[in-house]
Order: C-alpha cells, then structure tokens, then sequence
C-alpha cells in the first residue's frame, strides 16, 4: 500500500492537493488524529486499499509531537511512504486569510489586534511543525495557483520515494527565492539573452537560446561548478538519510539562464538519483 501524508502550513493548499490525489483515485482522509493513523493503515490494509492518503496538520496540535517517531516507524517496517510539507510565506498567508475572512486554526478569537493575532498563530504554527518539516519533501507554494499545485503534487507521486530525489528548479529573484530550496545559486551575472531581441521571448528550453549559451564559457564554467558540488556532496546527502534535495537556480526572470542550467544539470544527475525538474515562473504561465 502506498502512503501519501499531506501537512503543512494553515492556508498553505492541502485541501486542494488532497483533492488533487482523491481524483487520481487515491482513498483520502482529511484531518486525521495522529492517533488514528496506524489504525486506519491496518483497516486499508486488510480491505487491499493500494493507495490511501491522509492529510494531518495542526488542528491535531496536542497529539502532532508523537507524529514524527510514528511515521519513522512506519517507515521502518517497509511501508512505501511519502511525506508531502506544504510551506507557504508569511505575507502569503496574511493575505490569503485576509482575503477569505477566516480565521487561523491557532488564532484567539477575542483578540482585540486581529492582524498581530494571526501573525503570532502563524509563527506559533511554523514552530509547532518543525520537525515534520525536516521529515518531509517541502513544496513551496506561495506563488502557485490551484492548478499549478494539483499538477506540482501528482506528479511528485510518481517517484520513487525510497530513493533519494533531486529537484531541480529555475526561479525569478525578482519573484522571491523558493522557501523549499536546500541549495540556492544566483546565476544573474551570466551573459542573458534577453538582451538579444530574437531570444527574447523564447526560453532556456529552445533551441536557438541553448545555442547562444552554449557558446558562452561562463555558463559552462557554472554548469561544471554546480554539478561538481552536487557530485561531491550527493553521497553524503543520501548517507544523511535525505530523501529530497532542491536546488534552486535563479536569473533575473527565470526565463532564459536558470531554465537553461536547471534542465543541463537535470540530464547530469537523471542516474544518480530520481530528478525532478521545475520551472517557477514557466510552470506559473503554464497555470494562470
């Protein structure tokens, strides 16, 4: 049977990536207590359920401290588990429960500073998931639209979780870093054909922006470094037990330079470990 524990952030999307598995034919709990998550894993077991997933969070704040060593066990005892952290900004959060006029599962209800509240809730919340955070892949969704985000989890389910994976994505600082970066490389004084007007509106996925960077020493010196550090330090990732690495590349629009090197670096490490890529910004065009 395979596992899928979806937690994170307040606000963050789990609803939405619950959703996300429950039609690709998943059996979905949301809200399950810590306390009942073997339970409901001996009962699918015996009903020959291939594919359950449950979402846990901090609703369940009283019973979360014991989860950590229950999913640890879990593990092993060879059960194929992936847990899946949906992290999202500060400001993001703010707004977006500005927006729907709801209230934080941690705020207090008869504060007389409704906003101050829902900061205090919210950092009080990140503190609270700590270390489920550090169990997990964390999936950074800030900037993502609903779509986005059911794309963006259905197809990290596709991976094999006991292996380690290396997520590779390209990204605009003028955007933000990711907040799910292990590793973040600014690749912004590279030569940029945006300044070329025929490559401006094309990508570092077509061919004649490919052409123009592969002619250029310093992009090759850059893709030789990042790879090289990975390469020495990807054993000793994967002997620290990590099952997600993400190392995130970033231009000034993640559009030529970062996509360029994300998907180069990307066919380096397809045989040392399970890659995923992504584009940021081109995922986001992708799923307005």
């Amino acid at each position: 049977m395979q596992l899928v524990l979806i937690t994170g952030m307040s606000g963050s999307g789990k609803s939405v990536a619950l959703h996300a598995l429950e039609d690709a034919g998943f059996y979905c709990v949301d809200n399950l207590p810590p306390d009942l998550l073997e339970p409901l894993i001996a009962l699918q077991q015996a009903e020959a359920t291939e594919r359950v997933a449950v979402a846990i969070d901090v609703r369940s704040a009283r019973a979360l401290p014991t989860l950590p060593l229950r999913l640890r066990q879990l593990r092993e005892r060879g059960l194929p588990l992936t847990v899946l952290f949906l992290d999202t900004s500060t400001e993001t959060l703010v707004r977006r429960f500005s927006e729907t006029r709801r209230l934080h599962p941690l705020s207090l209800k008869d504060s007389s500073d409704q906003r101050r509240a829902l900061f205090e809730a919210i950092e009080l919340e990140r503190e609270l998931l700590s270390s489920l955070r550090d169990l997990a892949q964390v999936l950074d969704t800030s900037q993502l639209k609903a779509a986005h985000l059911r794309s963006s989890v259905k197809a990290l389910l596709q991976l094999a979780p006991a292996r380690l994976t290396l997520v590779f994505e390209s990204f605009a600082f003028k955007r933000g870093v990711p907040m799910d970066a292990d590793f973040v490389f600014d690749v912004r004084m590279l030569p940029n054909p945006h300044y070329e007007p025929e490559l401006r509106l094309l990508t570092g996925r077509d061919g004649p922006v490919v052409k123009f960077l592969l002619a250029e020493a310093e992009v090759a010196a850059m893709q030789e470094q990042i790879g090289g550090f990975l390469q020495r330090w990807l054993p000793r990732l994967e002997a620290d037990h990590r099952s997600y690495v993400t190392v995130a590349i970033g231009c000034t629009g993640g559009q030529h330079r970062s996509v360029y090197l994300v998907e180069r670096l990307a066919e380096r490490f397809a045989g040392l470990a399970s890659v995923q890529i992504r584009h940021r910004e081109l995922d986001a065009l992708q799923h307005p």
